[in-house]
Order: C-alpha cells, then structure tokens, then sequence
C-alpha cells in the first residue's frame, strides 16, 4: 500500500502597488492568504517609481508553501491581479494597481512557463532588500551567494526606499 501525499514547496513573491497602494496591497495579501495559507512577509518598503515617472511603490515579499505547480502558482497570482483592476500594458514600466510576481520556487531554475528565479532579485532594491529580510539565509541558485551577502554587495546609491509603518492581518482586523 502506498500512500501519496502532496508536496509542499516554498515560494517567494514579491508585491508591488503604486495606485492606491495600501488597499491593494492588502486586498493582495488577502488573496495569497487564501490561496496559500499562513504568509510569512517582509517589511513594507515604499520606493520610488523605477522606469517611468509616477506615484512611489509600495513593495514587499512574501514567503508561502504550496503544492500547486510553477503554472498553478502563476495562474493565482495573475487571478489576484485582476481582481485588483491589474491592467496590462505594453509598456513594462508604467502604474498598477497590483503587481504579483514569483520570484522563487524552491530552487527550481526553469524559463518556461516564467524565468526563475526571476532577474528582478539581483537588480532592484525593491525585490532584493525584502527578499533579504525573510530569506537571509537562503542561497540564490544561479550565483550560489546568500540574499543576505546579495544585498550587503548591492549598490544601495541605485534606489532609494524606506520601511514603512503597514498593518495587515489575514483575518481583516
């Protein structure tokens, strides 16, 4: 007799928002709290717009466990986005109400269905500085270096953001 029981893999994803950004940010939290189960999140950082003039950032990162595939995984963050008025454009750079991308599945390093782990981490403030803060420890599986050491290397003239105070309960209270 064998029996089979779901893996659970561990994921990274980073939140972003620049339109009404605390609603947003929240209603995501919301949706990956139901989706996902217990979140485990960075600070909130605030940030300037990277690429384009316009409202600062609200980012965080965000860790979970899942035994939805990569695809499964996507296919929920892009559900939450729409159900926040996510508006695609053309144009990379530009305003959203809430932005969802998976940074990190397991160690997984794949291109398709989406490149993991995404190039984001070791180029913007906004992705690495949180990502250190709940996964220090963690090895990057390309560069084969910490997100801690990551971002004490990191060139911290390039972008600017700051903590903000942001209170948030998977219960809505």
């Amino acid at each position: 007799m064998s029996i089979v029981t779901e893996q659970s893999h561990i994921i990274y994803i980073s939140v972003g928002s620049n339109v009404d950004k605390e609603k947003h940010t929240k209603a995501g939290l919301q949706g990956m709290s139901q989706a996902f189960g217990e979140l485990t999140l960075s600070s909130v950082f605030e940030s300037e717009s990277v690429g384009f003039e316009g409202n600062n950032f609200y980012n965080l990162v965000v860790k979970a466990n899942t035994s939805l595939s990569v695809e499964q995984v996507c296919v929920v963050l892009k559900k939450i986005e729409q159900d926040n008025k996510r508006q695609r454009v053309e144009q990379k750079f530009a305003p959203r109400t809430l932005d969802l991308d998976l940074l990190l599945y397991d160690r997984q390093i794949i291109t398709k269905p989406i490149q993991l782990p995404r190039p984001e981490i070791l180029c913007n403030a906004f992705v690495l500085k949180p990502l250190a803060e709940i996964a220090a420890d963690e090895v990057h599986p390309v560069v084969n270096k910490s997100y801690a050491s990551l971002w004490q290397m990191y060139d911290k003239s390039q972008q600017k953001l700051w903590v903000i105070k942001f209170n948030w309960s998977p219960t809505g209270k």
